[in-house]
């Protein structure tokens, strides 16, 4: 009887824990891969204004502000604007949610706190992105430089106490996680998150090599301004700092600088169409 009651016991956790896992909000998941794809358009968009500076044919190494301010000077653009300002807010969602729940990754202690950390930042970026979005549109902001914006904060992490440490440590924080995103490209672990059984041939091998490709290229991006930062805190040079825009430029001052800029562009559009496909094919557990 004891036996029976085991089993019973047993069974009846199992079919709770599939209800559990099967208890997904469809509106949930709907804005997180809506905001997948909207984040894979602004990566295409810069990668775009990239490839075609690196070609002599206008563009610019931009990042996302410059690339928003581009797309608000076309016919139409304002409202292209306010519809990816719209997706992104599921991409911060999705985040928030991730920080709170943890789905997918239930108990496992220290990974699960570094992991609500590393989340939440993420949120707070993708936040800055939405607004600025939206505030290109309404043009209550131009385009600015990226790179201003970085000088701006390392400006102010250098007035604080131990100023130059902190700057050194969130360059390192930079640097560490390009080298996570390199090391994910290597190891090809971002295939795990895509629902493999429901995607074609092509689309699988397309999500794979663009991830590939796309990770290497934003982790290289990364590198440089990890380097950045730390060369603002050895001078206490707040100009020293550069953001994406100035990270690409750097790249485009180097000997076969336009084919290293071209690469690299190349590399981030293709990461942008990762997240695309990413959007669509992704597993999205809530419990």
């Amino acid at each position: 009887m004891a036996g029976i009651s085991s089993i019973t016991s047993s069974t009846e956790s199992n079919e709770s824990s599939s209800v559990s896992s099967n208890d997904i909000k469809p509106w949930i998941k709907g804005f997180a891969r809506i905001g997948y794809i909207s984040r894979g358009i602004v990566y295409m968009l810069i990668g775009a204004l990239a490839v075609m500076a690196a070609l002599g044919i206008g563009g610019s190494t931009s990042d996302s502000s410059g690339a928003f301010t581009a797309v608000a000077s076309k016919p139409f653009g304002e409202v292209l604007l306010w519809i990816l300002g719209v997706g992104l807010i599921g991409i911060v969602l999705w985040r928030l949610i991730q920080v709170i729940k943890d789905p997918e990754h239930v108990n496992n202690g220290g990974k699960s706190m570094f992991r609500r950390l590393a989340n939440l930042i993420s949120g707070i970026a993708y936040g800055s992105l939405t607004y600025n979005a939206f505030a290109i549109a309404m043009h209550a902001k131009s385009s600015g430089s990226g790179s201003g914006s970085k000088q701006t904060l390392s400006a102010k992490l250098l007035a604080q106490p131990f100023g130059q440490w902190i700057v050194g440590i969130v360059g390192l924080i930079i640097i560490g996680f390009a080298l996570y995103e390199i090391h994910k490209a290597y190891t090809e672990k971002y295939t795990d998150k895509f629902k493999r059984h429901e995607m074609t041939e092509k689309e699988w091998e397309l999500g794979r090599k663009t991830g590939k490709l796309g990770l290497y290229s934003r982790g290289i991006v990364f590198l440089l301004i990890g380097y950045f930062f730390i060369q603002t805190a050895i001078t206490a040079d707040p100009d020293k700092t550069k953001g994406l825009d100035g990270a690409l430029s750097k790249l485009a001052q180097q000997p076969f600088g336009q084919w290293l800029l071209g690469i690299v562009a190349v590399g981030l559009f293709l990461y942008g169409v990762f997240q695309i496909l990413k959007g669509k094919n992704r597993h999205l557990t809530i419990y």
